[in-house]
């Protein structure tokens, strides 16, 4: 379809090398729902009269039809998705359909494809995600009151109740749906009539075309247009921190897991055992979405040196942005789909976890700051507990167990008062401030949270379109 200037056939070898059926025969039906709006377009403006879009429209969704149920096998020699449908639907319509092509490139026709095919996988990505989100909270009201040890640097620091750790990973799930809705907002814009980069001469309405395929607005520039490809970085960007946010939990749950923590408790199904050792349970499935992180990170640095060294506008190496997206995409899908049901079926061993805070060490800070508000400068209740909590250690001392006598010995300054602190369930709930650990501040956070998740799916909700109305289908099918 394109040869006219050339002398001879392009080399079987070339061929196979520069094909991409491979990796942009999925986009078919987002390709022909891009034709559609284009043919619909084309009537409106007189290079097609009612009969003839009618007859592409109905040519292109018995196309369509043959696709999704095998029927329509793509050939190699024709490249690309595009090419096949089209040279298709010119064998079964004749000069009518080498009419559909009039005033688009497939530069800017891919650039097409690719929006409406990415929008529907990020609905479906948020759809999943706010499952997950689902899940947390599930986990945080049903923890709410169980106390377990707070780290940093993988040492015991604080106590804090387990229900707000569940909700410190929503919250960096939710910065990952805002991101989404960012990636959503970047590719709502068509780029249909851009042409292979400078536009057409024909009148073609930009804006029927958006409207028909659900886009907002279309592109300004049309030599951006061609070359752009910020809405799959978006996409990347996204992907790639929300994986972390992933890999950083999975460890968690990993570490916790282990015989020498064991106070969270995975569910037999979402891991396997050991083909030597009986004994073994194994946080498989975590660890594969811990180490999946890699590939998807490797997806965005991928592109993103694709695009460093290319001139405007188009350039074939923009052929090769699929097949990052399409892996990355397959990786995330399958990482939410088993990490969501596996959060929603964790247990915790209340007692294992107690049982890490019985020295009563990590109420440390409790004590310099009940010294502070006696007056006492808090680098010098820092010091004086860092005394008392050596004496403890040199002499086999709990620190919520010692007596009213054994405090004045140590640090004068205290009060009888400061027995009432002194246990794990008071620290937690003492501590307040907008954003800790309390439990009363987990209510907030809960309140918060389920809020954002309905406003996260109304926001998914005008991004939804149907491309292919069922009267549409049918009765053009049926004409």
């Amino acid at each position: 379809m394109w040869k006219g200037r050339f002398g001879e056939e392009t080399a079987e070898v070339v061929l196979q090398f520069t094909q991409s059926l491979d990796i942009d025969w999925c986009l078919a039906v987002y390709d022909i729902a891009g034709s559609v709006a284009h043919a619909r377009m084309l009537q409106k403006i007189g290079i097609l009269n009612e009969e003839e879009l009618k007859l592409i429209v109905q040519g292109l969704l018995v196309i369509k039809r043959d696709i999704e149920t095998g029927k329509f096998e793509p050939a190699i020699e024709l490249e690309d998705v595009h090419m096949n449908i089209e040279k298709r639907l010119i064998d079964t319509l004749g000069p009518v359909g080498a009419k559909l092509h009039t005033g688009r490139s497939r530069n800017d026709q891919i650039a097409t494809t690719m929006r409406l095919f990415l929008r529907d996988r990020l609905l479906t990505l948020g759809r999943s995600i706010s499952i997950l989100l689902e899940s947390l909270i599930d986990r945080a009201e049903k923890h709410a009151r169980v106390i377990i040890p707070g780290y940093t640097h993988l040492q015991q620091a604080q106590p804090i109740n387990l229900g707000h750790y569940w909700m410190s990973h929503f919250f960096s799930f939710r910065r990952d749906c805002n991101k989404l809705l960012i990636a959503l907002d970047s590719l709502d814009e068509s780029p249909l009539g851009a042409g292979a980069l400078a536009g057409s001469t024909i009148p073609l309405d930009r804006e029927f075309t958006a409207r028909e395929m659900g886009f907002s607005r279309i592109t300004d520039n049309s030599l951006d247009t061609v070359a752009t490809r910020d809405y799959l970085l978006d996409y990347h960007y996204f992907s790639s921190i929300f994986s972390l946010h992933c890999s950083r939990l999975a460890e968690d749950l990993i570490i916790y897991s282990s015989q020498e923590f064991g106070w969270i408790l995975l569910p037999d199904a979402f891991c396997t055992g050991s083909s030597m050792m009986p004994q073994k349970k194994n946080p498989d499935v975590l660890e594969l979405v811990r180490g999946k992180t890699g590939q998807i990170i490797g997806h965005l640095l991928d592109l993103m040196i694709s695009i460093k060294g290319l001139p405007l506008t188009y350039d074939r190496d923009l052929q090769e942005d699929k097949r990052g997206l399409l892996s990355s995409l397959k990786t995330m899908e399958g990482v939410i789909g088993v990490l969501a049901p596996l959060i929603a079926r964790i247990e915790v061993d209340e007692q294992k976890a107690l049982t890490g805070l019985e020295t009563g060490m990590t109420l440390a800070t409790d004590v310099a700051e009940y010294l502070v508000l006696k007056g006492i400068p808090f680098r010098d209740a820092h010091w004086k507990v860092g005394q008392l909590i050596k004496w403890c250690m040199q002499n086999g001392k709990n620190l919520q167990t010692l007596s009213i006598s054994e405090w004045k010995h140590c640090i004068p300054d205290v009060e009888d008062d400061i027995l009432g602190i002194m246990n794990l369930h008071s620290s937690v709930s003492r501590r307040k401030t907008p954003g800790g650990t309390s439990f009363s501040n987990l209510e907030v956070q809960l309140i918060t949270a389920r809020h954002y998740l309905d406003t996260f799916r109304n926001d998914m909700k005008k991004y939804k379109v149907s491309l292919f109305p069922e009267s549409l289908d049918t009765e053009t099918i049926s004409n």
